[in-house]
């Protein structure tokens, strides 16, 4: 596979706390120049990059980042004004203080929410694997596909460590 087909498949990102206009459109520029999936920024920056980009790019954002233990309502809140303001993906932050209590139900009754204001735009759930046990990415992965989100990421880029090629492996062999 070559460089710009791999590129095809990744978000460029920048979700630094002081994240600059200036840096979010060089971030934009090279999206377009070398053709990635997205940009990812923060929510503040989507309707801007919509103004001055149009749809010569995907923008995703995130919802719940990068901890996500926001409450559902305003993770729902936020994923409304992402999609208003023109936004083509969103990258929820699972809630882990509720996986880590084994509110299962409550993970799951979020997920759906989220999906549900999302509508027909693309979903990615996070789960920061890097504070979970195997059965709970592996439940996860069930939860994640039952809700209908897109995807499944393994890392927000804040936890204690990134992605771990055994965490991918485990999300294939469970998710597809």
């Amino acid at each position: 596979m070559e460089a710009r087909e791999i590129l095809r498949h990744v978000d460029h990102t920048l979700l630094k706390a002081t994240a600059s206009w200036a840096e979010i459109q060089a971030l934009c520029q090279e999206a377009i120049e070398f053709g990635t999936a997205s940009v990812c920024v923060p929510p503040c920056y989507v309707a801007r990059i919509k103004a001055a980009y149009g749809d010569r790019l995907p923008i995703c954002t995130v919802v719940g980042f990068p901890l996500g233990y926001s409450v559902t309502a305003a993770k729902v809140l936020e994923t409304r004004q992402a999609v208003a303001e023109g936004a083509d993906e969103v990258d929820l932050v699972v809630n882990l203080t509720q996986v880590k209590n084994g509110q299962f139900d409550r993970v799951l009754e979020e997920l759906q929410q989220v999906r549900q204001a999302a509508g027909t735009r693309v979903l990615k759930v996070i789960v920061e694997t890097c504070y979970l046990t195997r059965e709970e990415k592996i439940h996860l992965c069930q939860l994640v596909t039952q809700a209908g989100a897109d995807f499944i990421k393994t890392s927000t880029g804040f936890g204690s460590a990134g992605a771990a090629l055994e965490d991918v492996a485990l999300f294939r062999q469970h998710i597809g």
